[in-house]
């Protein structure tokens, strides 16, 4: 026995039932050690079997009870590889460095070595977008060990432009370029950004951004619309920088845009001019979409839900050929839903196709595009009766909108964006791209006109709201082109990613873009205009029967039932809060004008910039410094005999700072400055005194950025001030009331904490809370009284919380459940002191069923039914938050 161990024959001292003295007859001990040192089991069963026959038949019993015991005793490594998620990654290269052994992961993420020798094993972990890892044990004979390993992204294998899909999926998202435009750990961005990832909206049955806002800290809507604000600061798509894929684009404003095809959402909080131009100091939005993935993934959804609402949506990706250097991704979306509103309609059709293009390790192409097709009606908001307190909101239903029956708003929406990148050498990249972006609106509507109807003496009629009426139809189309060198070098102890761009882009309104516009009173020559009390015999009037809130007629003292009030006749029908008059308009008999800046005259605006970054590194010390240089031009009268250029230009810096001060805790600071230019119309008008230097702003943050449980789960917290300067108001000079002075100062300062991730395996988590105190400290000479005043849809606090856990085995597998809430606190409507929105707090549930392929999920909102206000512009114009209302959804992935 004690020659068996010797010879590595571990695990069979217990058989003693054998007699190998033969063995011993017939090799001595010192050949036996010759024949069999070195070898592997199998090699020495092996070599035992093939020994003549003569050595007994005994022998041959001892060499089948030895291929036996290395089934029951065998040498082996073995273990499972999870990403970030815990959830099992696929094709993962696992190499024995010391015994170039190989194998790779199966569909469970599982992967086995068997039959091996005892001794010291290095093993090392590769996949595609993930950081190699390795891990070194020593092995005893006869021993089996796991070696379960969490792969995290890797950012040395990500471009610097988003090619290829994500390989996380779940609540956190681990790298983003929209903070360095390099593909940067968030934990090493020395600014605060905020996320939503996919998995986390369709958890939550998100539909469009507006319904993810509450997921971000500090930010908040302004309206329906893809209106935002931003640390107290108002983003919104129509004239505000926006990004897709880190690139200037805009989405047309009346509409948010779906999200069915986006990979996440994201927020730099601040300004980001230095990196992207122009930008509103609150923050700007990164809407980054889906990418092809090198293995095939099919999914289908299908919705129902309140309000009518019938949605599907498709997303397939994979490769186009076996090499799988031209991958896909295509996402489909229909929806035809209506809304709690009335009159209100959503009709849908989303068609989101990308191309990846790999012809080396060291090229990449991309093709996106984006197309949206929708047919609704413009939805103003809701009007309440006149009062300036918090009781006149609830005087009518939040159902109540002022359409016409007949008004209608036609959209179609289109990016495409072409992007390459090539690594010259392991230190220099080139990355170039190219967006464009078109835009056209049909718009038919009756709307408020921002006030309430007036008697003969020019009072407010209390439930009458003043309305008028647009015909436009307009196109508008943006281009916009990034390149940019990156290069890595150490200079001592010191590394550099170094960085050096250049950006163009123009926004061009072309000719045919037309309004119409109806509103006033009508005059007894035939035209229409603001009423005047002091002129009112040059005015039509009526008699309008005044009616109680049930619309019947009120009596007087006498009992006469008809009582009658003649006022001036509107050019387009007032609003009757109490009759709630929404019908057929026959909008021939309105007398329109044509706006001055619209018909044959085009619009041009376009801006370039150049701009250099450097990210250096020293041990646990990384700064980064950035500085850009931006020139805007507007073509006032563009492509006519008296074109005009104004233009603007800013110099921009950025400096920022993160320390690890241990594994799972960077500190961060930053210094950075912004610029918005002022309004074309305001620079082009001789009259105002411009031009005028641009809007300025500057940022002052420090923050924490940490990781805990393994990377699971994120946890950062920045305390930020913003100003803003230049700000334009009316200078009140009687002789030229197009005169404008350049003063005013806003300033924001507040907190925000994030969590996101998983506390445990299949629990995952977001939470958020912001304290954000914008107000006013500077103001014209008209607006002394605002200094102090909160800015409008800006609430000194709001927070969330969102989670899901999902039973990962047993009889209850794949059943899960979410559950979330979110509040905000009050708010002023625009700068009004008087108006203002009370403060709410929401519960939402969902419940989730997967077997096999299927998942079965139902969303429930609003749980306590709450009546709220999202944002609003004043008592006329309010944007109320949807009833108690639900969603099911059945998806089928193949």
């Amino acid at each position: 026995m004690a020659l068996l161990k010797d010879l590595g024959f571990g695990g069979i001292a217990n058989l003693r039932f054998i007699d190998f003295s033969v063995l011993r007859k017939q090799f001595s001990r010192l050949e036996f050690q010759q024949i069999f040192r070195g070898r592997s089991f199998a090699a020495k069963t092996s070599i035992l079997y093939h020994m003549p026959i003569s050595t007994n038949r005994q022998l041959l019993t001892a060499v089948f009870i030895l291929l036996s015991l290395n089934v029951l005793a065998q040498t082996s490594i073995k273990g499972v590889v999870r990403d970030l998620n815990n959830t099992p990654v696929q094709k993962v290269s696992v190499i024995l460095l010391n015994k170039q052994h190989s194998t790779t992961t199966d569909t469970t993420g599982a992967f086995l070595f068997s039959d091996l020798p005892a001794g010291k094993y290095t093993i090392r972990f590769t996949h595609t977008g993930f950081a190699a890892d390795q891990k070194t044990l020593t092995l005893n004979q006869g021993e089996t060990r796991v070696v379960d390993l969490v792969l995290v992204p890797s950012t040395e294998q990500l471009q610097t432009v988003e090619i290829t899909g994500r390989k996380e999926a779940g609540y956190k998202n681990t790298n983003s370029f929209i903070g360095s435009k390099t593909a940067t750990p968030l934990k090493e961005v020395p600014q605060a950004i905020s996320y939503v990832t996919k998995e986390l909206m369709q958890d939550q049955s998100a539909v469009r951004v507006g319904d993810v806002v509450k997921n971000f800290s500090g930010v908040n809507q302004f309206t329906f619309y893809d209106d935002l604000t931003v640390r107290g600061f108002r983003i919104n798509g129509g004239s505000t920088t926006q990004l897709l894929n880190g690139m200037r684009t805009f989405t047309g404003f009346w509409k948010q845009p779906m999200v069915n095809y986006l990979e996440r959402v994201e927020v730099i909080k601040g300004p980001a001019s230095a990196l992207f131009g122009n930008a509103s100091p609150g923050g700007t939005v990164n809407r980054v979409t889906k990418k092809p993935l090198e293995e095939s993934r099919k999914s289908l959804s299908f919705t129902t839900g309140s309000f009518n609402t019938t949605r599907a949506l498709a997303d397939f990706t994979g490769p186009l050929n076996d090499q799988k250097t031209i991958l896909y991704r295509l996402n489909l979306g229909y929806e035809n839903a209506q809304s709690f509103r009335d009159l209100q309609f959503d009709k849908n059709i989303v068609i989101a196709p990308s191309i990846s293009f790999l012809p080396t390790s060291r090229t990449r192409l991309n093709f996106d595009a984006v197309y949206n097709k929708s047919n609704s009606r413009l939805d103003r908001g809701q009007s309440v009766f006149n009062g300036t307190d918090q009781k006149a909101l609830y005087t009518t239903p939040t159902s109540l909108a002022l359409n016409a029956v007949n008004d209608h708003l036609d959209e179609e929406n289109f990016t495409v964006m072409t992007s390459l990148t090539h690594q010259f050498s392991n230190k220099l990249a080139f990355n170039l791209s190219y967006l464009r972006t078109g835009y056209i609106q049909d718009l038919v509507e009756n709307r408020s006109a921002n006030s309430y109807a007036v008697d003969s003496s020019g009072k407010p009629i209390g439930n009458l709201v003043a309305r008028q009426a647009f015909i436009r139809q307009s196109k508008q189309f943006s281009d916009n082109v990034s390149a940019y060198l990156t290069y890595d070098l150490n200079t001592g102890k010191l590394a550099h990613k170094l960085l050096l761009g250049y950006d163009y882009a123009q926004s061009t309104l072309p000719p045919g873009s037309s309004q119409q516009t109806a509103n006033g009173y009508l005059k007894k020559d035939g035209t229409a205009g603001a009423y005047n009390a002091k002129k009112k015999d040059d005015y039509v009037f009526y008699n309008y029967k005044v009616t109680d809130t049930h619309g019947k007629p009120i009596r007087n003292s006498a009992g006469t039932a008809d009582s009658v009030r003649y006022i001036p006749k509107p050019n387009v029908p007032s609003y009757d809060l109490i009759l709630r008059n929404n019908q057929l308009e026959d909008m021939t008999k309105y007398i329109f004008t044509t706006a001055a800046n619209s018909a044959t005259v085009p619009v041009f605006g376009g801006l370039s910039g150049f701009y250099a970054q450097d990210q250096v590194k020293l041990g646990p010390v990384q700064v980064l410094l950035g500085v850009r240089y931006e020139l805007y031009t507007d073509k006032a009268n563009y492509k006519t005999d008296s074109v005009r250029n104004v233009r603007q230009h800013a110099f921009l810096p950025r400096i920022g700072v993160v320390y690890t001060l241990t594994h799972n805790v960077n500190i961060y600071g930053i210094y950075t400055e912004g610029y918005n230019p002022q309004d074309p119309a305001v620079q082009a008008n001789r009259l105002t005194g411009g031009p005028f230097d641009p809007i300025t702003s500057n940022l002052v943050e420090g923050g924490l950025k940490t990781e805990w449980l393994s990377g699971r789960l994120t946890a950062n917290l920045a305390v930020y001030r913003i100003r803003q300067k230049g700000t334009l108001y009316n200078a009140s000079d009687a002789n030229n009331p197009d005169l404008m002075i350049q003063v005013g100062e806003e300033e924001a300062k507040g907190v925000e904490l994030d969590v996101t991730g998983q506390i445990a395996p299949n629990w995952d988590v977001v939470v958020t809370y912001a304290y954000n105190d914008a107000k006013i400290t500077s103001s014209g000479k008209t607006d002394a009284d605002l200094v102090g005043v909160q800015k409008p849809n800006a609430p000194k606090q709001q927070g969330n919380v969102w989670t899901k856990y999902t039973i990962p085995a047993g009889p209850a597998k794949g059943f899960g459940i979410g559950a979330g809430a979110n509040f905000v606190t009050e708010r002023n409507v625009s700068l009004s002191k008087t108006q203002n929105l009370p403060g709410y707090a929401l519960l939402n549930a969902a419940l989730y069923y997967k077997v096999n392929k299927v998942q079965v999920q139902f969303n429930l909102n609003n749980i306590g039914n709450k009546v709220y206000w999202v944002g609003g512009y004043d008592y006329l114009r309010l944007f109320p938050g949807a009833p108690r209302n639900w969603q099911a959804t059945v998806s089928y992935t193949f």
